[in-house]
């Protein structure tokens, strides 16, 4: 069951993005979601007092790119919520290399 929501995360994201017109590319059938890196985000949020901020309001792009986030080759940004919201920003962050973003923490 856990696999089937991770699949349907990873779609959202790419589902998002893509009605925004950034350009994402849908992950392939057998690469394994990275949890390692969302738990590094989630600690991240965490050990930095903004997890609960995040969970409410969603995370500004500017307070990402100010800690070191930075968006991959082809990202448009513009096209993107902001805040991004929470389930977003772990979706992402479980995307691996096929994420909009790169985490200075994964």
């Amino acid at each position: 069951m856990t696999h089937s929501r991770t699949r349907i995360g990873l779609g959202a994201i790419t589902l998002v993005a893509a009605g925004l017109g950034a350009v994402a590319t849908a992950p392939s059938a057998s690469a394994a979601p990275d949890t390692d890196c969302m738990r590094a985000g989630m600690s991240f949020l965490k050990e930095n007092g903004l997890f609960a901020a995040v969970a409410k309001g969603g995370l500004p792009i500017a307070t990402a790119v100010s800690v070191g986030v930075t968006p991959r080759a082809g990202t448009d940004v513009a096209s993107l919520p902001d805040p991004l919201p929470l389930s977003v920003v772990l979706a992402d962050h479980r995307a691996g290399d096929d994420s909009l973003f790169q985490y200075p923490w994964c």
